[in-house]
């Protein structure tokens, strides 16, 4: 059988770093109160000639390099975003002009949080359908111009970045210790959509509008919706969150992290946390997350890996993958 494999990593992040201590300046909240509330220290901020294209490109170039390859190795890209640069065309196809390609297919996919894990479900498809070779699959957001910046509820939690991974179609056994995508889970439930959602949009307002969110509510769905799809994913890859390696999951918070990784009875030790660097980055959170624990050596070839996001609308969603 076909599986797909992951050839690289890369990730970009905007150079301006804004710690807790700056929100004291503009609303009522203290680097104390986020921290224990959330696990975040700093996060983010896109500057205003850095875009989610600029940062999605950045993040390609760097996967491409680390897995040795070039755009003209590329037959589609699939950009996991819900700030794109333009209601349209796809941020997706300015992306593959930026990196010189006048060849294959390029598209967004907007699934809030959970995009990456949806996009690379959907890469996995047209690979195994033969409709691509290799993917170039990235999470990129700038989540800063969609903030209400008077709201301390909200604008302490969220920040910018790009990650991107490139994943190719080998011929495999079909067996477990093959190496590539083994098992996915995906779940949305529109009855939430009011719960974490952009007060605008070009059909109802004609503006952009910002992010609402009712934390308790994300919170309160949070660990069971989390532990559904990644239990899910590990039946149908036929093994129990024993045998993982690493465990991946979205960064939005830190209580949520440590309750989902409880409840699935993964040890800390095995559960990558980037949120005190990058705060929530939505589509980007986990490959974020992902490049840093390839970067410095904790993931390597042959190790099992879940990843798992959960984002507005509600959609959740895991894919267990092994390296």
């Amino acid at each position: 059988m076909i599986r797909s494999i992951v050839r690289g990593v890369g990730t970009a992040l905007p150079r301006r770093i804004m710690k807790n201590a700056e929100f004291e300046t503009l609303v009522d909240t203290t680097d104390e109160w986020i921290v224990q509330r959330t696990g975040i220290r700093q996060r983010h901020v896109a500057a205003e000639d850095e875009t989610t294209a600029s940062l999605g490109e950045a993040a390609a170039r760097a996967a491409l390099a680390n897995a040795g390859l070039t755009p003209a190795d590329i037959d589609m890209i699939v950009l996991a975003t819900s700030t794109p640069n333009n209601t349209f065309p796809a941020t997706a196809v300015e992306i593959q002009e930026r990196l010189g390609m006048r060849h294959g297919f390029a598209f967004d996919m907007q699934a809030v949080c959970s995009g990456f894990v949806y996009a690379v479900t959907a890469a996995d498809s047209h690979i195994r359908s033969g409709l691509a070779r290799r993917v170039l699959v990235i999470g990129a957001e700038t989540f800063s111009r969609i903030l209400d910046w008077s709201d301390r509820t909200t604008c302490v939690l969220f920040g910018d970045g790009a990650g991107a991974m490139i994943l190719e179609g080998v011929e495999s056994p079909g067996l477990l210790t093959d190496r590539g995508i083994l098992a996915a889970s995906l779940r949305s439930d529109g009855s939430h959509r009011d719960k974490l959602y952009v007060d605008g949009g070009p059909s109802t307002t004609q503006t952009v509008g910002h992010l609402r969110m009712e934390g308790r509510e994300v919170f309160k769905h949070a660990v069971g919706m989390i532990t559904d799809v990644v239990e899910d994913a590990l039946a149908r890859g036929g093994i129990t969150a024993q045998d993982l390696d690493w465990f991946v999951p979205h960064q939005a918070n830190k209580r949520i992290i440590d309750a989902s990784a409880r409840k699935l009875g993964i040890p800390e030790e095995k559960v990558v946390v980037t949120v005190h660097l990058h705060g929530n980055t939505s589509a980007a959170s986990v490959p974020l997350a992902l490049g840093a624990a390839v970067a410095d050596g904790r993931i390597r070839q042959g190790d099992l890996v879940l990843l798992e996001a959960m984002g507005g609308g509600f959609t959740w969603g895991a894919v267990l993958l092994r390296w």
